[in-house]
């Protein structure tokens, strides 16, 4: 429950239109999504490997710590405390906002209470970075109430945390199950199957197809090849599919470890996994993948320009009218606030590990006295996630996240390696499954993408690596601070 609640939030419903605009090909808007598929289940059967290894809490703070150094580890917690966690938390707590101004019109990203500044565009080179409005909107202020109430709730034991985590999960697997049985025998729209399917479905999506993409915000649009297109919609998909590695963070509360932790990543991607990709495949199936930004109807506005970029619920307004639309939105809210639970219940756990290692504030590792919770570390995690809601939409979010996430997953898979090398003798449990080819396809796939993100989405990329880069004197402040606590290795 845990790692499919992580995953599925709020993009699945809302990445497809950036995506198809990117890609512009019904065969290569799936092909996004099998690219994301195989990467996630091959890292979840990785850190299965090294979950029943090290079933402490933290996680994929032990792993690095363990296998390249205490560094590693800290630049990992640093950068997860700074971008990843609390980037994702924010980011779906917007998205459940944009859903829920379905039903409050005055709900909006473009209605400000307090807009504090528009940062301008930025040339640097061939890239513009900026031009990014900065402050509270309803839409945002909804995001915060939702951290908040959740952050709280979380303080009263891992059983209330997890008692909602499992009521969340199985109403968000329900609604993504129910949109493929609805999508598939009662939506299928023949205008969208003679658009998408009729010839049209290999549409742009040859190994010499050029694509436009812009580099950066407001910047030159250039082409670019098949392959390179995909990196570039990695973004959103990526995103939909990440936080599978949450599970681990919790492995000092799980029961038997060795045996749940890499039977729950194995199953929970894949079953995820399964039902995005026949998601994606059900929207192809009810509307067209081009489309109008000034379209009248939703098959006119097709996946492309969804109203909002809110395809999951065009998809079900159209099968099913008014009605369908406002329930997919409300199972899409559901499917958001049991997202951000379960990140916000296992994020904490990693700084709590880092706070007892003495790289992180000491008070961060105190227990809450009655309920044995990580109250304190869930608190600082809440308050630096509220000021990330109002630092940008939900899009830039995104971006924000997903170059730092791959950098970590490259070190942690790579740590594997060096783990089968340095610790031969240590007791395995479980052994990833097709190392040691799977895993070096892993790294030399999220290279390729990195590179590509920081070449063409590089307004959040590059901030991104600055942030894990100025983890290194930090932790070396840290480390002078004579009441640091050392742990042994």
């Amino acid at each position: 429950m845990l790692v499919m609640g992580s995953m599925i939030g709020s993009g699945i419903f809302i990445v497809s239109a950036e995506i198809a605009r990117e890609v512009n090909s019904p065969a290569l808007l799936i092909g996004a999504w099998l690219v994301t598929g195989f990467m996630t289940i091959v890292g979840a059967l990785c850190y299965g490997e090294l979950a029943a290894m090290m079933p402490r809490a933290g996680g994929q703070y032990v792993y690095l710590r363990e296998a390249l150094g205490p560094l590693w580890g800290f630049l990992y917690g640093w950068t997860l405390f700074l971008v990843i966690q609390t980037g994702t938390i924010a980011a779906v707590g917007v998205a459940f906002g944009k859903f829920l101004g379905i039903f409050f019109p005055s709900i909006s990203s473009t209605h400000w209470i307090l807009h504090l500044w528009k940062v301008p565009p930025i040339p640097f080179g061939p890239m513009v970075l900026g031009n990014m409005d900065v402050g509270l909107s309803t839409q945002n202020l909804v995001a915060i109430l939702v951290v908040v109430l959740l952050s709280v709730v979380n303080i009263f034991g891992l059983k209330t945390g997890a008692i909602i985590q499992n009521i969340f999960t199985v109403a968000k697997v329900s609604a993504l199950a129910g949109l493929v049985l609805f999508g598939l025998f009662i939506g299928r729209n023949a205008q969208a199957l003679a658009a998408n399917f009729s010839g049209h479905f290999w549409q742009n999506a040859g190994l010499g197809a050029q694509h436009a993409v812009q580099v950066g915000v407001g910047g030159p649009m250039v082409l670019v090849g098949t392959l390179t297109i995909l990196a570039v919609a990695q973004t959103g998909s990526l995103f939909s599919a990440d936080a599978w590695n949450n599970v681990t963070f919790t492995a000092g509360e799980v029961k038997n470890p060795q045996r749940n932790l890499p039977l729950s990543l194995a199953v929970g991607t894949g079953v995820v996994i399964l039902l995005y990709v026949l998601c994606n495949v059900i929207y192809l199936n009810v509307l067209p993948l081009d489309g109008s930004s000034a379209g009248a109807t939703i098959l006119e506005r097709g996946i492309k320009y969804a109203s909002e970029e809110r395809v999951g619920t065009a998809v079900m307004t159209q099968i099913f009218g008014g009605a369908g639309g406002a329930l997919m939105a409300i199972a899409i809210m559901i499917s958001s606030f049991g997202c951000d639970n379960g990140l916000i219940l296992s994020g904490a756990r990693v700084y709590y590990a880092m706070a007892k290692d003495g790289l992180f504030f000491r008070s961060v590792a105190k227990l809450h006295p009655t309920y044995k919770t990580p109250a304190v570390s869930l608190m600082v995690q809440m308050v630096w996630t509220c000021i990330l809601c109002i630092s940008g939409s939900y899009g830039q979010l995104l971006d924000y996240i997903v170059f730092a996430v791959l950098v970590f997953y490259i070190l942690t898979i790579a740590g594997l390696f060096v783990l089968r090398r340095t610790h031969p003798e240590a007791e395995r449990p479980y052994r990833a499954v097709g190392y040691p080819i799977l895993p070096a396809i892993y790294i030399v796939m999220a290279l390729f993408i990195d590179v590509v993100l920081l070449r063409y989405k590089p307004q959040y990329t590059w901030p991104g690596l600055i942030i894990v880069l100025l983890g290194i004197p930090v932790y070396y402040l840290w480390k002078r601070n004579p009441e640091a606590v050392s742990r042994p290795v």
